[in-house]
Formats: structure tokens, sequence, C-alpha cells
């Protein structure tokens, strides 16, 4: 009897695990800085199974991390961030990308060079207010990597 008991656990636990994976990133990267660079961005694409909201992000690299968006605001393009995190619609893939969204990295705690990687951490809302937390290893790319307009 044991057994079918230890049976029907594992058989439950392996349709459940599934679940608690509803988020994927790919693609990350993070572009390099120079020496008295105190801000950098990071990019990839997102996919909420379920749809839901990137909530926040954090990294060891950096004392401030937000999302962030470049928007038109008339004829200029500005940058700022989203307080209230990015939406993820259900099963759609949401690119952060230079001139888009992004994850802003500030004061840096050193310069992120070509080759390197660095963790971020996402923390995604789903849709039933379950939270889940992501580890991501993002490399750093050339500082030339596709430019990104900073205008606050």
């Amino acid at each position: 009897m044991p057994l079918i008991r230890l049976i029907t656990l594992a058989a439950a636990l392996a349709t459940t695990l599934p679940a608690l994976a509803q988020t994927t990133v790919k693609d990350p990267w993070v572009r390099g800085t120079v020496a008295q660079q105190k801000a950098t961005g990071a990019f990839f694409s997102i996919t909420a199974a379920q749809g839901g909201k990137l909530l926040s992000a954090a990294s060891s690299a950096a004392g401030v991390v937000e999302i962030h968006e470049m928007a038109m605001d008339g004829s200029t393009m500005r940058m700022r961030a989203l307080p209230n995190g990015l939406d993820l619609p259900a099963g759609k893939a949401v690119e952060l990308k230079p001139g888009g969204y992004h994850v802003m990295l500030m004061d840096l705690k050193a310069p992120l060079k070509t080759g390197e990687a660095i963790d971020l951490t996402l923390v995604v809302e789903g849709k039933d207010g379950k939270k889940e937390t992501l580890t991501v290893k993002a490399p750093v790319k050339a500082l030339g990597a596709a430019p990104m307009d900073h205008k606050h």
C-alpha cells in the first residue's frame, strides 16, 4: 500500500512541477561599460505561459535595478521607469531590447567587460497572484552592441 501512495504522490508532483516554470527567458545579455560608466541596460525575451507581469529585477552587479521603457514624448524619445512592472500577455514573447523595454542597471559596482556575465534575478507575478523568481545569467556584450539613447 505505501508503494501505491508513493507512486500517486510522484505522479501528482510530476503534473504540478511544470506549472512552477510558467515564465521563460531567452537570449539574455547586458551591454558592457567603460571605467567611469555607472549605468547600463540588460536585454532579453520573456514569455509568461499564463500571462502576468514582470514586477522587479535585481543584480549584485548594480545598486539599483529598474524596469524601464523608451517611449516617444512628442518628438523626443524618453526613458522612464515602470514602477508597476511590465505586462506579459499570455504565451506571447515580450522583447526587452535597446530602444524599447529594458532592465536598467544603475550604480554599477564595477565596469562590465565583454566576456563576463552577471546574474539577474527577475520576479514575475502570474495572473493568479503567485510570484515566480527566475535567476538568469546574462553575458556582457561589447559596448557598441545596438545603441540605446538615454534621455530622461
